[in-house]
């Protein structure tokens, strides 16, 4: 498995794919923040705090993680090598797990940059150092789970097609329905009676939860059941191969 996550690592970092998902992702983050003018520029609030990147980043994750993980599998189905894969002495589930912790880790790379602004905020607050502390990593925290909500996602699309425009799509439509979705059904009106228990169905509940800067434990069983449940339909997804 580990020799499989080395190759799928070196795969995104020798090629251009990697490199320019963390450039538009800080890019389009680092312009909302602190260039284009509006609610969510930080210098024209004139409040040291990162609410709004917490807001932002799920939006562009949306964008950015399925075109991480569209070629995961699709390239394998549509090059004919997912058959070898397939029968070399590894299991379903550490050629699943393989290609999630390499999507994973790209999403790190891609956040790790943004620490910056934090200690930029903290330096630049009047008092110093004046920023809700545990309210932002609780946010960092939250955001991790949320990409590794979307990754898990991503490998689900790509596993259904051979082709990788046909899995961005899908992996879209389902990140932007699992994040926005259940809001939206649970506002109708039909829906009332039991509006709580759907809201709870969707991420969005459970990351701002998280934004609070209170890491329940609800929250992350809720997205560690999440992921699980996707990296299983896909490896069921590869188990159904051999049928």
């Amino acid at each position: 498995m580990y020799a499989l996550l080395r190759k799928e690592i070196s795969s995104f970092l020798s090629s251009l794919t990697g490199y320019i998902v963390i450039t538009i992702f800080l890019l389009a983050v680092g312009l909302f923040l602190w260039v284009f003018p509006g609610d969510f520029n930080i210098l024209d609030a004139g409040f040291t705090s990162l609410e709004s990147l917490f807001i932002i980043a799920p939006w562009v994750f949306m964008f950015l993680i399925p075109a991480i993980t569209m070629r995961s599998f699709a390239e394998e189905n549509r090059n004919g090598t997912i058959e070898l894969l397939l029968t070399r002495p590894i299991t379903e589930w550490h050629i699943v797990t393989a290609k999630y912790l390499a999507g994973l880790i790209l999403v790190v790379l891609s956040l790790l940059p943004t620490v910056v602004y934090y200690f930029s905020l903290q330096a630049l607050g009047n008092p110093p150092e004046n920023i809700d502390t545990g309210a932002t990593w609780g946010s960092y925290f939250g955001l991790l789970f949320l990409g590794g909500a979307y990754v898990s996602i991503g490998l689900f699309a790509s596993s259904l097609t051979e082709n990788q425009i046909v899995a961005f799509i899908l992996a879209f439509f389902l990140c932007f329905f699992c994040y926005f979705g259940f809001d939206a059904i649970g506002g109708l009106s039909v829906f009332r009676p039991i509006d709580g228990l759907i809201y709870d169905l969707g991420i969005n509940a459970h990351f701002a939860s998280m934004s609070r800067g209170v890491l329940d434990t609800r929250d992350i069983l809720y997205f560690l059941s999440f992921i699980f449940i996707f990296l299983a339909l896909t490896r069921f997804r590869l188990l159904s191969r051999k049928w």
